[in-house]
């Protein structure tokens, strides 16, 4: 979460807080949403069963989710679906994080190229 930055149109330098972060339910903890809260950041991130039922007990009312927000992420998902035909990628054979990134990029690269 600390390393997020957010490109800038035009010059400066890009910015590190993302006006919202949106995850499944693999992500929805009460760190992160803390994490978040703390910087100001909005979190469209749906609450996990035992979650919601923790709050219900304890007389809370349940987190809003941004559903229009939510529903975008399905772009995100399709495009890791996309890179994963990259055998390699999918299996992740480089051992050094900077090759990885390096395959993601060339991944990327050949959807864009015609």
């Amino acid at each position: 979460m600390t390393r997020i930055s957010v490109s800038r149109c035009g010059p400066g330098r890009p910015r590190t807080r993302p006006g919202q972060v949106v995850a499944d339910k693999g992500y929805s903890s009460t760190k992160i949403r803390r994490y978040l809260r703390r910087r100001g950041i909005k979190a469209a991130i749906p609450e996990r069963i035992d979650q919601i039922n923790g709050r219900i007990r304890r007389g809370e009312s349940r987190c809003r989710l941004d559903r229009a927000a939510y529903r975008r992420r399905n772009v995100v998902e399709r495009c890791f679906n996309k890179l994963k035909h990259n055998k390699a990628l999918a299996t992740r054979y480089d051992k050094l994080a900077c090759h990885y990134q390096a395959l993601v990029t060339i991944a990327c690269l050949q959807f864009w190229l015609p």
